[in-house]
């Protein structure tokens, strides 16, 4: 699956064979997505007037938007993290960082390897967030260094989502829903895909 894609002037999407992108996500221009990466439902990546580069392993969720403005590419370094509905804008995301979700970066600013955004936090245009950190707030402001124990954490919840990039080629397909649940059906197990100990809370 590659989703919806369109060429803008001559520039073609780039798909690795290995990354899932949801049907309902759009990729305009020159997009480029790496190896194990999961784009979710109805991300917008549009490169018209700069790159959007998305390393390794990354994964961008639901209703995400990544563009930039001329001079302001959009990269998103190896093992990335996009929490749901947040705004990436020409800016560059460092190995293993962290975007909480419905948070917003804007051009030109970094977010430091290993660093953290909390959820619904803003960084301006041209902020650098130092590595090993989260950073929380409106405008976005240090909080504190991060521990191994954290940054293991979300190394963890990372490798879940490319974990779902290879179920999801391998077993999403359009369907038509049940009018109810077959007898003796049981609540999802996630244990495949997300590992035991982020498992906080399971559906009876």
């Amino acid at each position: 699956m590659s989703g919806l894609c369109y060429s803008f002037e001559g520039m073609i999407p780039v798909v690795h064979p290995t990354a899932f992108v949801h049907p309902t996500a759009v990729l305009i221009g020159d997009v480029r997505i790496g190896p194990r990466c999961y784009i979710g439902p109805g991300a917008s990546l549009r490169a018209d007037f700069s790159s959007v580069i998305i390393g390794a392993g990354c994964n961008i969720q639901d209703y995400c938007m990544l563009h930039g403005t001329p001079g302001f590419h959009t990269v998103i370094e190896d093992d990335g993290h996009i929490g749901h509905g947040s705004v990436v804008h020409g800016c560059l995301i460092r190995r293993n960082g962290l975007v909480g979700m419905n948070s917003a970066i804007y051009d030109g600013a970094e977010l430091g390897e290993n660093s953290v955004m909390a959820a619904m936090a803003f960084v301006p245009a041209g902020m650098i967030i130092p590595p090993r950190v989260l950073v929380a707030g409106i405008p976005a402001k240090v909080v504190r260094e991060l521990s191994d124990n954290e940054i293991a954490r979300k190394t963890r919840g990372t490798q879940a989502y490319q974990n779902l990039a290879a179920k999801c080629l391998d077993s999403l397909k359009p369907c038509q829903p049940l009018t109810e649940p077959e007898p003796g059906r049981e609540s999802m197990d996630p244990s495949a895909i997300w590992p035991q100990d982020l498992t906080r809370h399971r559906p009876k």
